[in-house]
């Protein structure tokens, strides 16, 4: 396993980040740690890429304890926040990270054009980076974190501030890599979707973990959404009538049936005036949290 933690537990002070986190990432797949802010993953992540030692358990990566440095050599991390110095050419940057790896001569020249010509790049070799979008900045990071040739490569909220054309560009070169683990954390689910597997972190411990579709699949039936002018009091009509547990999101009350478009007739005439739209969908990675957490997704 590229990545191996087990019974991996941090806590500040009184307060539990992690509480006995388990899992793997096989060689090869993008992994996704998603969760709400102040789930656990800005922590895991931390303590994967070194920058934090854990109270208790472990954590391998690339097979080498995380309390030992010699993982640093092993992994490329690219943090939420940009590392790049705006003031040097983009060629300057990799060059100065380079020299950090004892890499340098021909053959860091070597590697630099090699990175930069994978993401893109190699026509802004001699641009500022203040002079780059936040875009090519990003890719300008990937190249920089994957210059040392790491097995796991660490995403900590990777499109945070990217348009949707960068960000789909941002997972074209993820999926470009060959021989390289990613782990990656966002709160973006839609991300989360193109993830081989994930887990999702809720309150320091995993709620969910496997593949989207499977974990979509454990759901099963349909997600009924209703748009109502009141859509507190269509959930509480919805309780006291059917004796369902319907759950209100961003104003739309969602409520999970097996055929759930054999109830919508029975739905609009069991509470006339109260609906204003109603949709039938398959579960997706939203419904999925609600169900393991029973909390809304924010």
């Amino acid at each position: 396993m590229s990545v191996d933690v087990d019974g991996l537990t941090h806590r500040y002070g009184e307060r539990t980040a992690l509480d006995g986190v388990s899992f793997a990432v096989r060689g090869g797949e993008v992994f996704g740690l998603v969760g709400p802010n102040g789930g656990g993953k800005t922590t895991l992540f931390k303590i994967l890429s070194t920058a934090l030692t854990p109270s208790s358990g472990f954590a391998r990566v690339a097979g080498i304890d995380v309390r030992d440095g010699a993982v640093r050599r092993r992994i490329g991390v690219v943090f939420q926040s940009p590392s790049l110095d705006g003031k040097l050419k983009v060629g300057e940057n990799l060059l100065h990270h380079g020299h950090l790896y004892g890499l340098s001569g021909a053959a860091l020249r070597a590697r630099i054009d090699e990175e930069l010509s994978r993401f893109g790049l190699a026509d802004r070799k001699g641009d500022r980076v203040e002079k780059l979008s936040g875009g090519l900045q990003r890719r300008v990071e990937l190249a920089k974190a994957l210059l040392h040739r790491p097995e796991v490569l660490l995403l900590d909220e990777p499109s945070t501030g990217l348009d949707p054309g960068a960000r789909r560009d941002l997972w074209d070169a993820l999926r470009s890599l060959k021989g390289v683990t990613v782990l990656l954390t966002t709160h973006l689910l839609e991300e989360a979707e193109r993830c081989d597997r994930l887990a999702i972190l809720h309150k320091g411990r995993i709620a969910a973990l496997g593949e989207p579709m499977a974990l979509r699949g454990e759901i099963g039936g349909d997600i009924v959404s209703m748009r109502s002018r009141d859509p507190g009091r269509l959930a509480s009509s919805i309780r006291e009538k059917w004796g369902e547990e319907p759950q209100v999101v961003d104003g739309t009350v969602r409520l999970s049936k097996e055929r759930g478009h054999e109830v919508v007739v029975r739905l609009v005439e069991s509470f006339p005036g109260l609906i204003e739209s109603v949709t039938v969908a398959k579960p997706s990675l939203e419904d999925v949290f609600l169900a393991k957490t029973r909390e809304v997704w924010s």
